[in-house]
C-alpha cells in the first residue's frame, strides 16, 4: 500500500507517470514533492501574470477617456503595444538573472513591479494632466513584471526530466490560456460597481469598474509573492531525472551530479525562435482582425461584434484547453515535432479557408465612411470596436463593407461556415505550435540554465505580438482579405519548410550525445 501511495503521489498535475521503478532510485520522495510544490506555485504565477493582463483589457479604451480627453486612438495603440515591449525588454534580463541567482529573486522582483504598477493604473486619474501618459507607463511596467515568464519556463524546464517535460510544459500554458479566458470574467463581474463607484479619501483612492480589478490583481501578486517565498526551493535535475549540482543553490547536497557538458545546437535555437514568433504572430494576426473582418463581412454592429467575437474568442480559450491536455498525451506516441508539424499545417488549412470564393459580395456601406473598419486608422482605432459602449445606439450606424475599402467592390464575401471552420482550426493549430514550440526548446537547450535563452524566446513572441496586427492592420486596409490570408498562408508555408530543414535537429540535447535513447 505504501508503494502505491507514493507512485500516486508522484503522478504530475495532469496524470504523467514516472515510467519505471528505477525513478525511486533517482530521488528521493521528499525531494520530489519540494519539486513539485514549487512547480505548481509557478503554475499559478502564470495564471496570476495572464489574468493581470486580461482583467482589464476590455476597459482600457473607455478608462483612457475618463481619465485623460486628448487619448486617441493612435495614443490607445501605443498603451496597448506597452506591454509586449516592456515585456520584450525585461524577459532576457530576467532570464539572466535567474542562471546566476537564486530565481525567487527574480521572481520577487517582477511580481512587484506589477503589483507597483497595478497601484499606479488604479491612481492614474490623480494628476491634473498628462494622465495618459502615466497609463502608458503603468501598463509598460505590467509588461516588465510579466517578463517573468523566463523565469517561469527555465525553473519548470530545468526542473523536470525530459518525461515530465511535455505534461509540465503543458500546465504551463493551460494556466496561462486559463488566465486569458478567466481575466475578462473578472472585470466583468466588477462592471456592477459603477464608473462612479466609491472613494476612500485618507489615501485618495477611487474604488470603481476600472480600479477594483487591478486592486484584486495587486492583492493577488502580494499573495503569490508571500507563497514563493514560503513555499518555492530551487531544485534541478538531469534529463533522467537524477538531481544535478544547482548554480541556483540555497544548501549543497552530496547526492547532486554535475550537469553533462555538450555543446547547444545554435541552428535549432535560432529556428525554433523562428518558430516560436510565427506561432505567435498567427495568434496576434487573428485577434486583431476578427472584430473588423466580421463587421465588414457580416455587417455586424459594434455591440455584435464584441458580443460574438467574444464568444468565439473565449470558446477558443477553452479550446485551448482541452487540446493541451490532448497533446500531453499525443505527444507519448508521436513525439513533439511532429505534433508541431500538424499544428502548422492546420493553421495552414485555417488560412487558406479563410480565402475568398465565389459570385456573392459583402454588403457595402455607403453612408458614415468614418466607421470603424480599418482605413485611415491605427493599431488603435483596428481593435477600438471592443471599447465601444453597448449603450450607443448602434441601429442608427451603417452597417457593412466600407466604400473607403476600395477592395470591398470586387472581393467575394467570406461566407459564415468558412469562418468558423477556420476559428476551429486555428484554435487547435495555434496552441499546439505555442506549447510544441517551447517544449523543443527546452530539450534542445538540455539542462543546463535556460533563463537567457528562454528570455530571448519571449522576447520573440512580444515581438511578434506587435508587429503581427501592424503587419495585418495595413494589408488589410490596402488589399482586403484575399492578399492578408494569402501572405499568411506564405508564412506558414516558409515555415513548414524551415521546421522540415531543421526537423532531425529539434531533439533534446542528451539523445544527441547518446546519453539517452529517443
Amino acid at each position: 500500500m505504501a508503494d502505491l501511495r507514493i507512485e500516486g503521489e508522484r503522478e504530475p498535475l495532469l496524470g504523467d507517470t514516472p515510467g519505471s521503478r528505477e525513478w525511486d532510485i533517482l530521488e528521493t520522495e521528499e525531494h520530489y514533492k519540494s519539486r513539485w510544490r514549487s512547480i505548481r506555485i509557478l503554475y499559478l504565477t502564470m495564471f496570476l501574470s495572464s489574468v493581470g493582463f486580461s482583467i482589464v483589457i476590455l476597459s482600457i479604451w473607455p478608462y483612457l477617456q475618463k481619465i485623460d480627453q486628448t487619448a486617441d486612438t493612435r495614443f490607445l495603440g501605443w498603451v496597448i503595444a506597452s506591454y509586449s515591449l516592456g515585456q520584450m525588454v525585461a524577459s532576457p534580463i530576467f532570464g539572466l538573472w535567474s542562471n546566476y541567482r537564486p530565481r525567487k529573486e527574480p521572481l520577487v522582483v517582477s511580481i512587484f513591479i506589477s503589483v507597483a504598477a497595478n497601484c499606479l493604473y488604479a491612481y492614474v486619474h490623480i494628476p491634473a494632466s498628462h494622465n495618459k501618459y502615466y497609463m502608458l507607463v503603468a501598463r509598460g511596467l505590467l509588461g516588465i513584471g510579466a517578463g517573468n515568464v523566463a523565469v517561469v519556463r527555465s525553473y519548470t524546464a530545468g526542473a523536470t526530466s525530459l518525461q515530465e517535460r511535455t505534461s509540465s510544459m503543458a500546465n504551463i500554458s493551460m494556466c496561462q490560456a486559463l488566465g486569458f479566458i478567466l481575466g475578462p470574467v473578472f472585470q466583468t463581474c466588477f462592471a456592477f460597481i459603477g464608473e462612479k463607484g466609491v472613494t476612500w479619501d485618507v489615501i485618495k483612492l477611487r474604488i470603481n469598474m476600472y480600479t477594483t480589478p487591478v486592486l484584486l490583481s495587486a492583492f493577488l501578486g502580494i499573495l503569490n509573492i508571500i507563497l514563493i517565498l514560503a513555499i518555492l526551493r530551487e531544485h534541478r535535475v538531469d534529463d533522467s531525472g537524477r538531481q544535478c549540482k544547482n548554480i541556483n543553490f540555497e544548501e549543497a547536497s552530496t547526492d547532486e551530479i554535475e550537469v553533462p557538458q555538450g555543446n547547444i545546437d545554435q541552428v535549432a535555437v535560432v529556428a525554433i525562435n523562428v518558430l516560436f514568433f510565427v506561432a505567435l504572430f498567427i495568434f496576434a494576426v487573428f485577434e486583431t482582425i476578427i472584430a473588423p473582418l466580421t463587421m465588414d463581412m457580416y455587417a455586424w454592429t459594434q455591440e455584435q461584434a464584441v458580443l460574438y467575437n467574444g464568444i468565439i474568442l473565449a470558446a477558443l480559450g477553452v479550446e485551448a484547453v482541452v487540446i493541451f491536455v490532448g497533446v500531453k498525451l499525443l505527444s507519448k506516441k508521436i513525439g513533439e515535432r511532429a505534433i508541431l508539424l500538424g499544428g502548422l499545417i492546420v493553421v495552414w488549412v485555417g488560412f487558406f479557408i479563410l480565402l475568398p470564393w465565389g459570385n456573392q459580395f459583402p454588403k457595402i456601406q455607403w453612408e458614415d465612411l468614418h466607421n470603424n473598419s480599418i482605413p485611415n486608422t491605427t493599431f488603435g482605432e483596428i481593435i477600438i470596436g471592443l471599447w465601444k459602449s453597448p449603450m450607443e445606439d448602434d441601429n442608427e450606424r451603417p452597417t457593412g463593407c466600407s466604400i473607403e475599402q476600395a477592395w470591398c467592390l470586387y472581393t467575394p464575401v467570406i461566407h459564415l461556415a468558412q469562418f468558423l471552420t477556420s476559428v476551429v482550426l486555428i484554435g487547435v493549430g495555434y496552441p499546439v505550435c505555442n506549447l510544441m514550440s517551447y517544449t523543443l526548446y527546452s530539450k534542445v537547450l538540455g539542462p543546463k540554465p535556460q533563463g537567457v535563452y528562454m528570455g530571448w524566446l519571449t522576447a520573440s513572441g512580444s515581438g511578434a505580438r506587435i508587429l503581427g496586427p501592424m503587419f495585418i492592420s495595413q494589408v488589410y486596409a490596402h488589399w482586403g482579405p484575399r492578399w492578408a490570408f494569402s501572405l499568411m498562408c506564405g508564412i506558414v508555408v516558409l515555415t513548414i519548410t524551415l521546421l522540415g530543414v531543421v526537423y532531425r535537429r529539434l531533439i533534446a540535447l542528451s539523445v544527441r550525445y547518446g546519453r539517452i535513447q529517443e
